[in-house]
C-alpha cells in the first residue's frame, strides 16, 4: 500500500490513468464516504463518481505516493471542498431561488455521469450498517475522511494525519478524535450500503419531474449563455475504461449481453502467443453452444436478482460487462450448469442447478496481470469438501501432493479431455469449524496441485497451486536462505526438496488467507543460524502473501530443530498491508526468546543478508556483528532489537512497537 511518506516523484498522465482504472472502485468509495449525507444517496453516488473521474491530471505532476497517491489526494481534496460548498448554497424560496437551483441542477447534469429518469443508490444494509451510516453523517467531512483513510486505506493515525494535512485540513486532531468514535465498526464498510459502484435503481418522482421540466427550460436558456464554461467542465471526464470499471450493474451494452457476441478463442491460439494468461484460453465444455444457458449467465451478471447468491473477492467490482466477454467454459459439473467468463480484468462464474429450480450463484474474482502459473487453473465447483478445477490448455501434467508430507511424491490427477480434473480434497476439509486456519489444526493433510506446463512452452516447469476459497488457486513459491554463493534474488517454484521441507512447517497458516483474493504466497528462508549449546540449526522464514488488488501481508516464523517434518513453526512477527519481504522490502529481522534443551533461556535474533550488526537494549544489552545474535537472557525479557544495514539505515522486527 502506498505510504504518504513516500518521496515525491513525477507522475505521467498515462500512469495516472492506469492507476485510476485499477483503483476506481476504491477511490469512488473514499469519495462517497467523505461527501455529506445531506446530498442524498442518488446525488452522493453520482458526485463521488464525478470527483474520481475528474481527478485525472492533464499533464505530468510531481506527487508523493506515486500515481495512486496523487489521485487519492485529488479525490479527497475535491470531496472535502464539495462538502464545504454544499452547505452554503441558496436555500431561499421564490421564483429566483428556484431558477438558481435549476441552473445548478442542469450544470451538474452535464458534469455528472448521465442517469436520466432513474434514481440510483447503494444496496440497503442491515441495522448495524444503517447505524454506522447515521453516525458518519453526524461527523464533519474531515472526520469522515479520517475514518475512511484508516478503515479503507489501511493507514494508521500518523498516515491519515499526513494525507489530511496535504489535502488542506488545517487542524486534524479533532477529525481524528471524532473518527475514533466509530473505529470499532470499520468492518461494516465491506457491506453494499457503502459501495457506490454496486447500486440499485428506481424511478424518480414522475409528477415532480414534469413540474421541473418547465423550470428546466428557463435554466437551459441561462446555461446556453455559459456554453464555454460547460465545455471546460466536461473536459475533465475520465476515459472510457474508468467508466467501465465503475459503472452501475445495469450499464452493460446490448452486445455485452448477447451470447452470440461472446469472444471464443481458437483451441490452439495459446501455442502461437507470447501472452499466456486467460486471454489465451479456448472455449471448453459440453454446453458451450447452449445459448439459453449463456444468455441467463450474462443476464444475471448484468442484473443479479434476489434469487442469486453473489460473492466477490476483496477489491473486485461487481459491475456488468462493458463489452462482450470471453467464454472460457460452459458445461455440467457435479449436478450444476457452470459458465466461466473473462472480461480482461475479472473471472466471473455463473452456476445454476442443472435440473432447474434452486438458487443460482454468481462469483467475481480479479485476475488482471495473470501469467502462466496464476492463470493455470480455475475452480469449477466445490462439493462435499472436494474441488474440481479446469486447467489451462498449456498444462501437460497434473498431480496432487500433500504439503504436510514433503518426502512423498505426487499422485497423478486424472483430467477429462476438456481439462476438468477429478475431485481434489480441499485443504482443511473435515477439520472442526473455526480451526482450519490455526497452526497445527488444519487436519492431517494439505492437498495441493502440482502442475507441469507443456514442453512447447518456453517456461516448461512444474509449479504448486493451493485452493484458498477463491475462483483461482494460489501460486506457492520459495526463496532459499543465502549459502555464501550468489544469493537467489527472485522466488523460484516450490517443488524442490528444500522448498517442500520449508513449506511443510508453514502450510497450516495458509488457511488464515482464505477468501482474501490472494494471488501468490512466497516462503522466504532469510536465515539459517546455529543455536547455542550446539543445539543444531534454526530456520527463519518470512511468508509473503500478495493479493490481486495489490496490498499484501508478511508473517515471520522461527523453527528450531526437533519435532516432525510438519511441525508448525512459531510466528515471531508480521506486517499487514506493507511491503515487507517483497522486492520492495528486501530487508527483514526477527527476534525470539528460546529455551535450550539444557533449560537455559536465550535471546535470539537473525536478519537477512543485508544486516551487518544487531543490537539489543531495554532489559538486555548486547550487540553482535553480522546477521545473527544469541545471548543469555531472562525468560521475561522484552528487549528492543535494532538491525543495522550494510548500506546504511536500520530496521526493527516486524510488529515491534
Amino acid at each position: 500500500m502506498t505510504s504518504p511518506a513516500d518521496s515525491a516523484a513525477p507522475v505521467a498522465v498515462e500512469e495516472a490513468e492506469a492507476a485510476l482504472v485499477e483503483h476506481y472502485p476504491r477511490l469512488v468509495r473514499l469519495a462517497y464516504l467523505t461527501l455529506p449525507a445531506s446530498l442524498g444517496k442518488h446525488r452522493r453516488v453520482l458526485v463521488a463518481h464525478r470527483l474520481v473521474q475528474r481527478a485525472l491530471p492533464r499533464k505530468t505532476r510531481t506527487a508523493r505516493g506515486g500515481a495512486y497517491g496523487l489521485l487519492r489526494y485529488e479525490v479527497l481534496r475535491a470531496a472535502l471542498a464539495y462538502g464545504a460548498r454544499s452547505g452554503s448554497g441558496s436555500r431561499g424560496r421564490g421564483r429566483g431561488a428556484a431558477i438558481t437551483r435549476a441552473v445548478r441542477a442542469v450544470l451538474d447534469a452535464v458534469r455528472l455521469p448521465a442517469v436520466a429518469g432513474l434514481r440510483v443508490h447503494p444496496r440497503a444494509g442491515g441495522s448495524d450498517e444503517l447505524a454506522l451510516d447515521r453516525a458518519l453523517s453526524a461527523l464533519p467531512a474531515a472526520a469522515r475522511a479520517a475514518f475512511a483513510l484508516q478503515a479503507l486505506e489501511g493507514l494508521g493515525e500518523r498516515g491519515a494525519r499526513v494525507v489530511l494535512e496535504s489535502a488542506g485540513v488545517a487542524d486534524v486532531r479533532g477529525p481524528l478524535r471524532a473518527a475514533a468514535a466509530v473505529e470499532g465498526r470499520r468492518h461494516l464498510l465491506g457491506a453494499g450500503e457503502f459501495d457506490p459502484c454496486t447500486v440499485q435503481t428506481g424511478p424518480t418522482d414522475l409528477l415532480r419531474r414534469r413540474q421541473r421540466a418547465r423550470v428546466g427550460l428557463v435554466a437551459a436558456a441561462v446555461v446556453g449563455v455559459g456554453g464555454l464554461l460547460l465545455a471546460v467542465g466536461i473536459a475533465g471526464g475520465a476515459p472510457g475504461d474508468a467508466r467501465a470499471a465503475g459503472g452501475s450493474p445495469g450499464s452493460g451494452s446490448s452486445a455485452a449481453l448477447d451470447p452470440a457476441a461472446l469472444v471464443r478463442v481458437p483451441a490452439d491460439a495459446w501455442r502461437s502467443t507470447a501472452r499466456l494468461d486467460f486471454t489465451a484460453w479456448p472455449v471448453r465444455g459440453d454446453r458451450a453452444g447452449d445459448t439459453a444457458l449463456l444468455g441467463r449467465a450474462l443476464a444475471v451478471w448484468a442484473a443479479p436478482g434476489t434469487g442469486v447468491d453473489v460473492t466477490a473477492t476483496p477489491g473486485t467490482p461487481r459491475t456488468a460487462p462493458a463489452g462482450a466477454p470471453q467464454l472460457l467454459f460452459a458445461g455440467n459439473v457435479d449436478g450444476a450448469a457452470v459458465v466461466i467468463l473473462h472480461d480482461g480484468m475479472r473471472l466471473v462464474r455463473y452456476a445454476e442447478p442443472a435440473g432447474g429450480g434452486g438458487r443460482a450463484a454468481l462469483d467475481f474474482a480479479r485476475v488482471d496481470d495473470a501469467d502462466i502459473t496464476t492463470a493455470a487453473a480455475v475452480v469449477l465447483d466445490r462439493v462435499d469438501g472436494n474441488t474440481r478445477f479446469l486447467t489451462a490448455p498449456w498444462v501437460a501434467e497434473a498431480q496432487t501432493r500433500d504439503l504436510l508430507v514433503p518426502g512423498r511424491t505426487g499422485a497423478p490427477l486424472h483430467r477429462s479431455g476438456d481439462g476438468v480434473t477429478d475431485p481434489v480434497q480441499a485443504p482443511g476439509a473435515g477439520t472442526a469449524p473455526g480451526t482450519a486456519g490455526a497452526a497445527g489444526a488444519c487436519g492431517t493433510t494439505w492437498p495441493v496441485l502440482q502442475l507441469r506446463s507443456s514442453p512447447s512452452v518456453a517456461e516448461h516447469h512444474a509449479f504448486l497451486l493451493t485452493d484458498l476459497g477463491d475462483l483461482t488457486p494460489v501460486h506457492l513459491t520459495y526463496l532459499p536462505a543465502p549459502d555464501g554463493s550468489t544469493p537467489a534474488t527472485a522466488p523460484r517454484e516450490a517443488t524442490g526438496p528444500a522448498a517442500l521441507t520449508s513449506w511443510a512447517h508453514g502450510a497450516c497458516r495458509l488457511g488464515e488467507l482464505r477468501g482474501q483474493g490472494v494471488r501468490s504466497v512466497n516462503d522466504w528462508e532469510f536465515a539459517r543460524t546455529p543455536l547455542p549449546e550446539s543445539a543444531g540449526e534454526a530456520s527463519w522464514t518470512c511468508d509473503r502473501a500478495d493479493t490481486w488488488r495489490g496490498p499484501g501481508e508478511a508473517t515471520v516464523q522461527f523453527l528450531a530443530p526437533g519435532g516432525g517434518a510438519a511441525t508448525p513453526s512459531s510466528v515471531v512477527g508480521g506486517q499487514q498491508d506493507g511491503s515487507a519481504c517483497s522486492r520492495f522490502g528486501q530487508h527483514v529481522m526477527a527476534g525470539v526468546m528460546w529455551r535450550s534443551p539444557g533449560g537455559h533461556w536465550y535471546l535470539l535474533a537473525a536478519g537477512s543478508r543485508g544486516v551487518s550488526r544487531i543490537t539489543a537494549t531495554h532489559g538486555v544489552t548486547a550487540a553482535a556483528y553480522g546477521p545473527y545474535l544469541a545471548v543469555p537472557a531472562p525468560r521475561s525479557s522484552r528487549p528492543t532489537l535494532t538491525a543495522h544495514l550494510s548500506g546504511g539505515g536500520t530496521i526493527t522486527p516486524l510488529g515491534q512497537s
